[in-house]
């Protein structure tokens, strides 16, 4: 069914009835405003171009900018008319610190507003295709942000209880005003809600989740941070610019730079660049253990979206927090080969519509069997996907050694080899790896008797004694072998993090002629070659035995390390090589001019890669 257009509308149902049993009573001339639900989905029967559109600033329980007030988050509100007669509603929140600068979405949409501050152009569709449908949407400037008062802090105690603080008002526990200062309720809504959004605005939703807040009914985080610790680091390794939480504030926050001074200070000051350990600042900024947010308080339902490939956002953010989540708590997951990217821009018609069933099921209450399909989609190549019941997938774990003939084999392996920690990029050092590379070790099986699928988290252990207290320790896993793959070259004004734009558009809900619901079409970006950079990992070696305090290592003898791997799910297919290749500084991985020059000797006998291996691929 196209994403643009919905026919056949069979039945009436008002709010209530839906909530309760999705059963259609007769209709009338003076039946009150009703939700209308055709094959088990809500259908766009109420008017986007008379939607009433206002704002209010809700109050927050935070001082982020120490100014002596609590700060006041901006909420722009577009909700269907009948809510003012007596339809009441449930609630799609979009939380972004994305709207003064750079804007939101890959059209880099911003809002636009009318002579009285109300908003008449939202960001992305949201808006355009579930106010139809009889959602309310609002777009929440987060803290420190576009309208709202305050600071970013960057996954801080602000982020989170700004956006939580709405969830409050909208279920009638915090105050909001409107535009003349006056207190107002949202006597218009079920207070159930939904928070969505990609990046840190997926991190916002699981921030607000991890308080347990009630009302908050489910979350959609799209590539969203569960730690900001493993934003800028892996493994203590600076995985991103010297600075980043500074540098990240001020880019979405338009305000002079000294109106949050104080708390760019405390950003440099407890990141701790300086030996990229774990600390208590990165706990408050942790939304699995911290003191704001902890996973173990989820009360919501979770769909969350993850791009294995990604390197911004990167895969460990979803899997450590997935398999942290209670038990208790209904799930969804699609996993892409894609980068950093939301869905909407590589399959955006099974999206839309498997996120409105979702919306549907987790908000309206309607029966549409969505909780019946396999919990997890995932793409093994362009094209192909598979639906399973959970992830990882079942697997066994499969143990594989480097031989000094550079062969990677089950058998037991003797010997040792050298390499050089220096800053390498990916390419360079998973080409040609049966040439010497003083740079690197590099392994292959031989060619796959049949398919080999890994799903979840590989590791690696190496022995390894060093010439110097420290090194940046990096392994790939690398398919060789031709294949048509997800390209994740460079972007380009026509593609980037594995989609392409391919000419024209799609409308995707109601449009008005400040508020179009069209968007480029995209799908898949493609390239046929011969060597994949399947999954990596990288650790600083004073970390091996733990994030929060460095140890440097004894020159010349030997220590035995082992770390994860970034998770993937992925196919290699019959006749392809595994390669396992280990290195020093990743290129790709990090902000770092230069790695530390320390030569790595490695003891064969005490290395190997473990991988969860899928019976039978």
């Amino acid at each position: 069914m196209s994403v643009s257009h919905r026919r056949g509308l069979l039945a009436a149902v008002p709010l209530a009835a839906t909530l309760v049993a999705g059963v259609a009573p007769t209709a009338s001339a003076t039946a009150e405003p009703k939700i209308e639900i055709s094959g088990g989905v809500t259908q766009p029967v109420f008017s986007y171009a008379d939607a009433i559109r206002e704002h209010v600033r809700v109050e927050s329980p935070v001082d982020s900018d120490g100014d002596g007030k609590k700060d006041l988050v901006r909420v722009d509100i577009i909700r269907p008319k009948e809510s003012a007669a007596g339809l009441k509603v449930p609630v799609i929140m979009h939380q972004s610190p994305y709207f003064d600068s750079p804007g939101a979405g890959y059209e880099i949409e911003k809002k636009k507003y009318d002579a009285d501050g109300n908003p008449t152009k939202f960001p992305l569709f949201y808006d355009n295709y579930f106010v139809p449908r009889g959602y309310a949407f609002i777009s929440v400037d987060m803290i420190g942000t576009r309208l709202s008062d305050g600071c970013p802090t960057l996954g801080g105690r602000s982020d989170v209880l700004g956006g939580k603080a709405v969830i409050d008002w909208l279920n009638g526990r915090a105050i909001a005003y409107d535009a003349k200062g006056a207190p107002v309720k949202a006597t218009w809504t079920t207070g159930r809600t939904g928070m969505i959004g990609h990046s840190y605005e997926g991190s916002l939703a699981i921030g607000v989740a991890g308080t347990g807040v009630r009302g908050l009914a489910t979350i959609v985080p799209l590539a969203g941070p569960s730690s900001w610790y493993e934003m800028w680091r892996s493994n203590g390794t600076l995985t991103d610019i010297t600075g980043g939480q500074e540098w990240m504030a001020k880019r979405i926050d338009a305000d002079p730079p000294e109106k949050c001074a104080a708390e760019h200070r405390r950003m440099n000051e407890g990141s701790d660049d300086a030996t990229g350990n774990y600390n208590a600042y990165w706990r408050e900024h942790d939304f699995r253990t911290g003191p704001v947010s902890n996973v173990r308080n989820v009360r919501a339902s979770v769909f969350s979206v993850m791009g294995m490939q990604d390197r911004n956002v990167m895969g460990d953010q979803f899997s450590t927090w997935w398999t942290e989540l209670p038990r208790t708590v209904q799930r969804k997951a699609w996993l892409t080969q894609h980068g950093h990217l939301d869905p909407f821009w590589a399959r955006r018609e099974v999206w839309v519509d498997t996120l409105h069933k979702w919306f549907d099921h987790e908000l309206m209450g309607v029966s549409n069997g969505i909780m019946r399909e396999p919990r997890v989609d995932v793409q093994l190549a362009p094209g192909r996907w598979v639906a399973q019941a959970d992830w990882p997938a079942r697997t066994r774990a499969t143990t594989l050694r480097p031989q000094q003939d550079g062969s990677l084999e089950r058998r037991r392996s003797a010997g040792t080899g050298s390499y050089l920690d220096t800053l390498q990029t990916e390419l360079a050092m998973s080409t040609d790896p049966a040439v010497a590379d003083p740079n690197r070790l590099a392994f292959l099986t031989p060619p796959l008797q049949s398919a080999m699928r890994v799903s979840g988290t590989p590791s690696v252990t190496v022995r390894l004694m060093l010439d110097k207290p420290t090194a940046n320790l990096g392994v790939l896993l690398v398919d060789y072998g031709t294949d048509l793959r997800i390209n994740h070259a460079e972007a380009t004004a026509t593609s980037a993090q594995g989609m392409k734009f391919t000419g024209g558009e799609d409308c995707v809900g109601q449009s008005t002629a400040d508020d179009d619901a069209c968007y480029f079409k995209a799908t898949d970006n493609t390239a046929t070659s011969d060597v994949h950079v399947v999954t990596r990992g990288v650790i600083d070696a004073q970390n091996y035995r733990s994030l929060t305090r460095a140890t440097p290592l004894t020159p010349g003898k030997p220590y035995q390390i082992t770390w994860n791997l970034l998770p993937q799910d992925y196919e290699f297919k019959i006749g392809h090589r595994l390669g396992l290749v280990l290195t020093g500084t990743n290129d790709d991985l990090t902000d770092a001019e230069l790695g530390t020059g320390a030569k790595v000797t490695v003891d064969l006998a005490g290395t190997s890669i473990s991988l969860p291996l899928v019976s039978n691929g």
